[in-house]
C-alpha cells in the first residue's frame, strides 16, 4: 500500500537534527534511570506547534545512544498527567523510546481544539513521521492509549504514514460515531457526551470563575431541561465546547459531517495502514461496536495480523474484577494491563519477543456468568465468567436462536399463533425510565447494576421500585431455565411496532434474572445488553423520515453484541420501552427538530406479537463446552 509523505524530508531532518544538537533533559521524577525532553515542538502541515515530551532511558545525566523504537500517545488529557507515569515508566525500562503529545489545542500544543477534529488524522501522521526519523529512534513508531488515545491512533493510521509500525487500541478508534459513541440509531448519547464536557472544562482551563461555575452548576440539574439554547447553558462559558455539542446533538441526519476523519473509520479502512493491531475492548463499553467491527473488517482486508481481546469490563475498567454492582472474579482483570502487558504486546510486535501471557489465539473473550450469585466483600453479586479464545468473530459454532413475545409476557422458542395481539403502553418523555448502567462510558454510572430504581441514579423516583413494575415498560420472560444458556455474538431484536406519534422511540434491554437467595432476597436483574431506535431513522434510514401514527411497522435493533452464561435457574428477559435517560436524549414525540424541541406530548405505543407479527429476539446460543 502506498504510503503518504506528510513532511517534507529535509524540514523534517533539519528539525530533527536541532532537536537532538540542542536538547535539554530532566530526570523523570521518580525514575532516576529516565530523562524526558519536555515540550519538544512538532510542526503539523499547517504549521500548528504540537507539544511532545520524549522520554529516554539515561547514562548519567543524558540519554543511551542506543537506537530504539518509540511509542507515542496522543492525548488530551494533558501529556504530563499522572496517569502516565507508570506506564512511561515501565516501557522505557525494557527498552522504548517514549513520547506523549498534547492534541491541537490543548495544554501546551498550540492551536484551537474541537472534539474529533478531522487535523487530529494529519497532526498525528506528521508527528509520526518526525518521530521515526529522530536519529536515536529505529524507524518504527508504535502507539497505545484508551479512548480519546485510541481514537487518535485511528484516526493517524487512516493516513498510512511512513513508520507507524504498530498500534494497541484500548476501547476507542470509532467505526461511526453516528452509529455509535455520539449517536445510535438515531438518538444522540446524551450523558456520555454532555457529562464529558462538564467534566472537561473545569479541568483544563486554570480560571477561578470557571471553577466556580461549575461548582454551582451540576449536570445532574441540567440534564432534565435539555435541549439546549445556545448562549443560554452553562456550556457557554467555553464556546468551542458548546458549539461541538450543540452541533453533535442536532446533526441527526448521516452525511459528509459524519463521515470525517475524526468520526468515521469504516469510510477510511481500504487506506488504512497495514500493521499490526491489537483492539480491546469491554462487553460495557461505550465503543464495543467500533472495536469489534474495526477488528472484523480490517482483519479481513489487510495481511497483518489483528487481535480482538474483549473482558467484562466498563470505560477504561480493564485492571478491575467488576463493572458497577456485579464482579466477575480474579480472572476478569489485567492488573498490569497499563504497564507490563501492554509491553509485552509492544516486545511481541515491535521486537518479535512473545510471551506466554499473550493469546493463543487471535481472539480472547470473557464470557460472563457461572458465578454462585452471592455477595462479595464489597457487596456486588458474584456473577463470575471465564476466558474463552476463538478463531473467528463472531464465533462460527453459535446458533441463532429465536425467542418469541407472547401476550402473556412469556419467551419461548415457538411463534405466536394468534390472529391479532398487541400490548400497548404509553410513553411519558417527561417521565422517562433512568439508565441503570449499560455502555455508557463512565460519564453516566455505567456496567452491569440490579434493574431497580434509586436515589443516586438520574430520573429515579421514589419509591425506587423494580423497572420491570412501571407501566411503560413491557416485560417478556422465559420460565426458570431447565439449564446453563451460553449466548456469545451479536444481538438481535426484529420488533412490529406502532405509534399514535409521528415519531418515537424504541428501546430494548436483555436481563439476566436472579432468583431470590439469602443474599439478595428479591433477586437481582441484572442487565447484559441494550439498544435503541429513533423511528425517523429506522432501519439505518440516514435522513429523518417520520412516521404514520398508527401504521405498523417492521424495526430491527442490535443491541451490542456479549457473551453470558444463563445458568439453570435464571430466566431470561427482554424489557422494551421507549427511553433510557440519560443515556439517550428523550424523543419528545412531536417532530419537531432533534435537538431543538420545545415541547413533549406522550405517546400511546404498540409492540404487536402475533402470526402476523411476530416480533422477537435472536440470540447466538454457543454449545456447552464451547
Amino acid at each position: 500500500m502506498r504510503r503518504s509523505s506528510l513532511v517534507l524530508c529535509s524540514c523534517l531532518l533539519l528539525v530533527c537534527g536541532t532537536s537532538y544538537t540542542q536538547a535539554v533533559f530532566e530526570k523523570m521524577t521518580g525514575f532516576e534511570h529516565i530523562v524526558v525532553q519536555r515540550n519538544v515542538m512538532i510542526p503539523a502541515p499547517d504549521g500548528i506547534q504540537l507539544a511532545t515530551d520524549i522520554y529516554r532511558l539515561a547514562d548519567g545525566a543524558g540519554p543511551v545512544d542506543t537506537v530504539l523504537p518509540v511509542v507515542l500517545q496522543r492525548t488530551p488529557y494533558g501529556k504530563m498527567s499522572d496517569r502516565f507515569l507508570a506506564a512511561i515508566g515501565h516501557l522505557v525500562a525494557t527498552g522504548y523510546v517514549v513520547a506523549v503529545q498534547d492534541l491541537r489545542g490543548r495544554y501546551d500544543s498550540e492551536g484551537v481544539f474541537t472534539k474529533y477534529n478531522p487535523l487530529e488524522a494529519s497532526d498525528g501522521a506528521a508527528t509520526i513521521e518526525w518521530l521515526a526519523a529522530l536519529p536515536y529512534v529505529d524507524g518504527r513508531v508504535g502507539m497505545w492509549g484508551t479512548s480519546y488515545a485510541a481514537h487518535s491512533q485511528a484516526d493517524a493510521s487512516k493516513l498510512d504514514p511512513q513508520g507507524l509500525g504498530a498500534m494497541i487500541l484500548n476501547m476507542g478508534g470509532m467505526s461511526n460515531a453516528w452509529d455509535h459513541a455520539v449517536r445510535q440509531g438515531g438518538a444522540f448519547e446524551l450523558g456520555r457526551e454532555l457529562t464529558w464536557a462538564f467534566r472537561q472544562i473545569p479541568a483544563e482551563i486554570e480560571d477561578p470563575v470557571v471553577q466556580a461555575h461549575f461548582e454551582i452548576e451540576k449536570i445532574e440539574d441540567w440534564y432534565a431541561v435539555w435541549p439546549f439554547r445556545k448562549g443560554l447553558s452553562p456550556l457557554a462559558i467555553a464556546p468551542n465546547f458548546e458549539d461541538y455539542i450543540l452541533e453533535e446533538a442536532t446533526h441527526a441526519d448521516y452525511d459528509d459531517y459524519w463521515r470525517e476523519l475524526g468520526l468515521n473509520w469504516e469510510a477510511y479502512y481500504q487506506q488504512t495502514a497495514d500493521v499490526p493491531m491489537v483492539h480491546v475492548g469491554g462487553w460495557y463499553d461505550i465503543f464495543l461496536r467500533g472495536t469489534l467491527q474495526n477488528f472484523e473488517v480490517l482483519d479481513s482486508l489487510q495481511e497483518s495480523p489483528k487481535w480482538l481481546v474483549i473482558g467484562p469490563w466498563t470505560h477504561s475498567g480493564n485492571e478491575r474484577t467488576y463493572a458497577g454492582d456485579v464482579d466477575f472474579g480474579a480472572a476478569a482483570a489485567i492488573p498490569d494491563f497499563n504497564t507490563t502487558y501492554q509491553g509485552l504486546w509492544f516486545d511481541y510486535l515491535l521486537k518479535g519477543l512473545k510471551d506466554d501471557r499473550l493469546p493463543a489465539k487471535p481472539i480472547q473473550v470473557f464470557v460472563m456468568g457461572t458465578g454462585d450469585g452471592t455477595k462479595n466483600e464489597a457487596g456486588r453479586l458474584r456473577h463470575g465468567g471465564h476466558w474463552l479464545n476463538l478463531a473467528h468473530w463472531p464465533p462460527e459454532e453459535r446458533v441463532e436462536t429465536a425467542y418469541y413475545f407472547q401476550a402473556d409476557g412469556s419467551l419461548v422458542p415457538q411463534k405466536p399463533v394468534a390472529a391479532t395481539s398487541a400490548t400497548t403502553f404509553t410513553y411519558d418523555p417527561a417521565h422517562p425510565v433512568p439508565t441503570l448502567g449499560g455502555n455508557v462510558s463512565a460519564r453516566v454510572k455505567d456496567g452491569a447494576y440490579n434493574q431497580r430504581e434509586r436515589p443516586d441514579f438520574v430520573a429515579s423516583q421514589p419509591p425506587y421500585l423494580p423497572t420491570r413494575s412501571r407501566q411503560d415498560v413491557v416485560v417478556f420472560q422465559t420460565e426458570p431455565l431447565a439449564e446453563d444458556l451460553q449466548i456469545v455474538g451479536p444481538v438481535t431484536v426484529e420488533l412490529y411496532c406502532a405509534s399514535s406519534a409521528v415519531d418515537t422511540d424504541f428501546t430494548v434491554k436483555l436481563v439476566d434474572v436472579y432468583p431470590p437467595s439469602a443474599d439478595f432476597p428479591a433477586g437481582f436483574e441484572l442487565n447484559i445488553t441494550d439498544g435503541i431506535v429513533r423511528m425517523s431513522y429506522r432501519n439505518g434510514r440516514h435522513e429523518r423520515d417520520l412516521i404514520t401514527p398508527g401504521e405498523t411497522y417492521q424495526v430491527t435493533i442490535e443491541p451490542f453484541p456479549t457473551a453470558n452464561v444463563f445458568k439453570k435457574g435464571h430466566r431470561l428477559r427482554v424489557d422494551i420501552s421507549s427511553s433510557n435517560f440519560p443515556r439517550w436524549d428523550v424523543n419528545p414525540n412531536t417532530g419537531e427538530a432533534l435537538g431543538k424541541h420545545r415541547r413533549m406530548i406522550a405517546a400511546d405505543n404498540t409492540i404487536f406479537h402475533s402470526a402476523a407479527y411476530p416480533s422477537r429476539i435472536i440470540l447466538p446460543v454457543l454449545p456447552a463446552g464451547r
